[in-house]
């Protein structure tokens, strides 16, 4: 009798129980309080899809991001989302506690990807370069393995020496608790700009400064060093060099991003080590680490002490051409006293240029006025002398040397069998000395080739300067900036032309800015050159007076190429030059974001009305923002339902469309209360509704495309082989298209025909709350008319500037942050969308029905 009486209640229009006022007082007590925990529900769920595409784009490689951006990030989602979960227990009554169990598995898998560590199998803290090799890189990095393989497997001479190893430096970590501080304060930098990143630089440096070396490594140093003494007959200084894990690799040459200590005696070694292991950090070594996608705490430091060799002269060999890939000439470049002048880039070089066949030869040889040289004080240190004017015009070297360390570029290059760069010293004996080898990095000079521009045809009027030397080839334009102490770093724009008087290391912290580097002084053997090469960034160097010539802010057309500087830009120049190399790709940060980002972006339960689709499913945090927003819609449309509430039950909107739309009012939605079971557009006062159902209705629906005979066929197979399109079955999509609005927020679910859709936004005068998230998927034809009707939709909405991402015929797209008359535009045109899409995979393999299709509806949505 009950269910007669409520069934005779139903069709008087009385589809709940009369309820005492004190049970309605509390129901809307308890709608309100849900309410609120849904408006924070999908404020998270903003925060963690916002978070989420901020991973993406950073995958895509378009932006350079360091362990601070990924910490960062994955802290702020997994808190969105555990909120999140929260809010829908609060909602639910912990109807969904299996989430917080989902949750916690996803963050300790993401957290064990995070500390993930280099185990070190070898724990001596000090090996004497005697017994080093290549394969030792672990131990003692990539410039001291490959020192002592030159010295030890090819039978080279190379300085006596000996390392403190990555082993030693992990001693000195732990013995004074530094790592997990170190991890602290890049976790706390607030962003990645130069101001934060000298801040931190600065910082870490003083702690490494003061921090205590263990007495069992200050013990090895000494007496390895002591033995050192006594088999050369007097006390010996050394130089202390870095020999970092990644350094010196074919990809990554760090060069001169770290510290060397010259001409260092005993009572001071172990100041100088600590020197140098602070020079890990940098400006511009972290910088280069940023830029490359190194993580700081697979950076292991080891440091070389070798005996220093007081030479005469020194330099750099190229076994090959760094600027031609095609020229197979050995260039060697060389100055008076240490080789130190050279790498800097302080010091005009002589250059030799050495050609194999028929039989090594100088094919060319400049010899350019050196003015001061670098060599070591008596006692300890070095200094820079000026020289005479006969010194500074006479060749370093020989051309009888520079066939020797010719000979001896050829024996290290067949040992790797690939070009390398060579540092040397001879000493007053004329004994020649190697420092280092690494890998080569060569750039291409062809037209069209890689990453290097094709020269537009030049204007020689616009001609500033013709000469110099190609340090890295390419050609790109920008304003003039000129960089001549530390606190220029902090003022220089994205896209300038770098300037600067000499090639200094330093500068190398710039060339994730920089379009284009221009140096008075400075050659194709120093660091910073070694950097542009890498970075795929045009340099000219020894460009006489530029930096006095040149103002700030005027804009240049730098041709590295052709060695020519054009005042302006050059036709059909693009501004922002010549296109660089991915650097970040395959990088271990890129690589270790990759690998945490299946944790996170994923999205695997599309599907609501399928079994799958349960709390234990959720395998990503996209999961579960998915399924909680989900849930979380239903629960608060069926409230009023579920409650007998009929203030908060559904009302069908009244209207002259041949489908049921049903809405619940979250809050101030509606203009006025309004009783009964049916609302007029008239009482709407939802902003993002009554845009939508503005673009849903400007233009009239044709009806469906007729579709050829396959696609009428595909048609009717999935429809009747695939119950989800089945309109009998009971569905939350087919059996109602609903709205849950306020005044600002808008949630729709729609079925129409064959298709889903879901469309939630909040539009308001606040810009930074606006967002608007479409979602599309389904259809009746087969799976590749499906595919390409989300792909010709997902086309046009980025032309229109949504965010997409498709993934088997399932749709999203997102617009966020805009103001709110753009917003109402974008709601306007997905109302569009979602009628006259309807059907169009029928006739999504026929090119000329979708050129017409796409064209129309691009018009169409020009013209709302």
């Amino acid at each position: 009798m009950k269910r007669i009486l409520a069934f005779i209640d139903k069709l008087r229009g009385n589809s709940a129980p009369s309820l005492p006022e004190a049970d309605i007082e509390a129901l809307r007590v308890s709608f309100k309080e849900r309410y609120h925990c849904f408006k924070l529900l999908l404020a998270s769920n903003n925060q963690a899809l916002q978070l989420m595409s901020e991973i993406q784009e950073a995958l895509r490689g378009n932006e350079v991001f360091g362990m601070a951006f990924i910490r960062s990030h994955i802290t702020r989602i997994s808190v969105a989302v555990f909120r999140m979960i929260q809010y829908i227990n609060q909602i639910t009554g912990n109807k969904y506690e299996a989430l917080v169990h989902r949750h916690a598995q996803i963050d300790r898998e993401i957290d064990g990807m995070l500390k993930e560590e280099r185990t070190l199998g070898d724990q001596r803290i000090l090996i004497a370069l005697a017994d080093i090799n290549k394969s030792m890189v672990d131990q003692v990095g990539n410039k001291m393995a490959h020192l002592g393989e030159v010295r030890n497997q090819i039978g080279l001479r190379a300085p006596e020496g000996f390392v403190l190893t990555t082993a030693a430096y992990k001693s000195f970590l732990d013995h004074n608790q530094l790592q997990a501080e170190i991890d602290r304060r890049f976790q706390s930098m607030e962003s990645e700009s130069m101001e934060d990143r000298y801040a931190l630089s600065s910082a870490l440096q003083q702690l490494i400064i003061r921090a205590e070396v263990p007495q069992a490594i200050q013990e090895a140093l000494k007496r390895q060093w002591q033995s050192i003494s006594e088999r050369a007959g007097t006390p010996v200084t050394m130089a202390l060099r870095s020999s970092a894990i990644g350094e010196d690799e074919a990809g990554s040459s760090f060069a001169g991003q770290y510290r060397s200590e010259l001409n260092v005696s005993l009572d001071n070694a172990v100041q100088a080590y600590k020197e140098v292991l602070a020079s890990k950090y940098g400006i511009a070594a972290i910088s280069y680490r940023l830029n490359r996608g190194f993580r700081d705490e697979d950076i292991l430091m080891s440091v070389g002490c070798l005996q220093m060799i007081p030479s005469i002269a020194g330099g750099v060999v190229y076994s090959r051409n760094p600027v031609d890939i095609d020229d197979h000439s050995i260039i060697i470049n060389s100055v008076w006293g240490l080789p130190h002048a050279v790498v800097d880039g302080s010091v005009a070089c002589d250059e030799w240029i050495i050609q194999r066949k028929p039989t090594l030869h100088v094919g060319m040889k400049t010899i350019r006025t050196k003015r001061y040289k670098t060599e070591c004080f008596p006692l300890e240190g070095i200094h820079r002398v000026e020289l005479d004017a006969a010194e500074a015009e006479s060749p370093s070297l020989s051309d009888d040397k520079a066939l020797e360390l010719a000979e001896i570029a050829l024996a290290i290059e067949a040992h790797y069998a690939c070009a390398q760069d060579i540092e040397w010293a001879m000493d007053a004996n004329g004994d020649l000395f190697i420092l280092q080898c690494r890998p080569l990095r060569q750039a291409v000079m062809e037209k069209s080739a890689g990453n290097i521009a094709v020269s537009p045809e030049p204007d020689m009027g616009s001609l500033i300067f013709a000469g110099g030397e190609t340090a890295s080839p390419g050609i790109a334009c920008g304003p003039v900036m000129k960089v001549f102490k530390g606190l220029d770093l902090l003022e220089f724009p994205k896209g300038a032309v770098l300037v600067v008087e000499n090639a200094l290391p330093r500068w190398a912290s710039l060339m994730n800015r920089a379009c284009a580097v221009v140096a008075e002084q400075g050659g194709i053997a120093g660091h910073l050159a070694n950097v542009a090469r890498e970075f795929g960034i045009p340099a000219l160097f020894g460009a006489t007076n530029m930096a006095q010539h040149l103002q700030n802010g005027e804009v240049v057309t730098v041709d590295a190429t052709n060695r020519l500087i054009h005042r302006g830009q050059l036709h059909d120049m693009p501004t922002e030059g010549s296109k660089r190399p991915n650097l970040m790709a395959g990088s271990p940060v890129y690589r270790l974001l990759q690998q945490i980002n299946t944790k996170i972006n994923p999205l695997h339960l599309l599907d609501p009305d399928s079994s799958d689709f349960r709390a234990e499913n959720c395998t990503t945090f996209h999961d579960i923002t998915r399924f909680v927003h989900e849930k979380s819609v239903v629960e608060m449309f069926n409230f009023g339902k579920n409650h007998h509430f009929p203030e908060r039950a559904s009302k069908q909107l009244y209207y002259r469309v041949p489908m049921q739309w049903w809405i619940v009012n979250l809050d101030d939605g509606l203009k006025n209360e309004v009783s009964g079971k049916y609302v007029h557009l008239e009482d709407i006062a939802s902003i993002p509704m009554l845009a939508f159902w503005k673009g849903f209705t400007a233009i009239p629906w044709d009806g469906p495309p007729a579709p050829d005979t396959k696609g009428f066929m595909s048609i009717m197979f999935q429809s009747t082989t695939n119950t989800a399109l089945v309109t009998g079955v009971k569905s939350a999509y087919a059996e109602k298209n609903y709205f849950m609005i306020s005044k600002n927020f808008c949630s729709l679910n729609s079925r129409l025909g064959y298709h889903f859709s879901t469309l939630e936004s909040l539009i308001s005068e606040r810009i930074p709350e606006n967002y608007l998230c479409f979602q599309f998927k389904g259809g009746a034809a087969d799976d590749v008319r499906r595919l390409r009707r989300v792909e010709l939709i997902g086309e046009i909405l980025e032309k229109q500037g949504f965010r997409i991402e498709i993934r088997d015929d399932h749709l999203s797209a997102r617009v966020e942050q805009q103001a709110m008359e753009e917003m109402i535009r974008y709601a306007e045109m997905i109302g569009y969308l979602t009628l006259h899409t309807r059907q169009i995979d029928m006739i999504m393999t026929n090119p000329a029905a979708v050129a017409y299709t796409r064209k129309k509806l691009l018009s169409d949505i020009a013209s709302l």
